[in-house]
This record gives C-alpha cells, sequence and structure tokens, in this order.
C-alpha cells in the first residue's frame, strides 16, 4: 500500500504541472511490470522520464536504478525514494542533472 501512496503522490503532482495532460498520466497497477507511472506518447513528449517508486526502509539504488532502467525504453530513468517520516528524494543521472541545471 506504501508503495501505491508513492506513485499516486508523483502521479497528482504530474497533474498539477500538467493539468491539461491528466487522462495521459496514470499509476501503474501494483504489480504490473514496466514503469509506475504510465504516460502516454503525448505526455511523453512533455514529461520525458521513466519513474519507478520505492516507498521502502531500505533501499537498494543500484538494483532499483537497474529497474528503472530496464523499464525505460527511450526516456530517461528517474527513481523516486521515499521513507517513513521521510520527503521523497529523486535519483537522477549525472549527465542528465547537470544538463537541467545548464
Amino acid at each position: 500500500a506504501k508503495g501505491r501512496v508513492l506513485q499516486n503522490l508523483v502521479r497528482d503532482r504530474l497533474h498539477k504541472i500538467f493539468p491539461k495532460l491528466s487522462k495521459d498520466i496514470k499509476s501503474q497497477t501494483m504489480g504490473m511490470t514496466g514503469m509506475d507511472i504510465v504516460l502516454t506518447p503525448l505526455a511523453q513528449k512533455k514529461i520525458p522520464y521513466a519513474f519507478e517508486c520505492k516507498n521502502v526502509e531500505r533501499f537498494d539504488l543500484w538494483k532499483t536504478w537497474d529497474q528503472a532502467k530496464d523499464n525505460a525504453d527511450n526516456l530517461e530513468p528517474v527513481v523516486v525514494v521515499k521513507k517513513n517520516r521521510r520527503k521523497p528524494k529523486v535519483v537522477i543521472d549525472l549527465e542528465l542533472f547537470l544538463k537541467l541545471i545548464k
């Protein structure tokens, strides 16, 4: 249930930023393979990221990163991680980060 809550949080925050795309941004059904946030091709043009959400107390960064990368297709992998009583954090590739701040 914690994983679903985080996925819904990410989905809802994306809806807030891109209200016209709210029907194009969905939370993946728990237990299904693929990206945790499902984006239509239209949404992928505005949000070119593949989200992997983990709401856990113990976190294996490299395993989760590989999972995000394997599911990313042609999108940039993004890991959103949260733990009890902590704000969610985002992990992205260094080159992407440098490109975003440039």
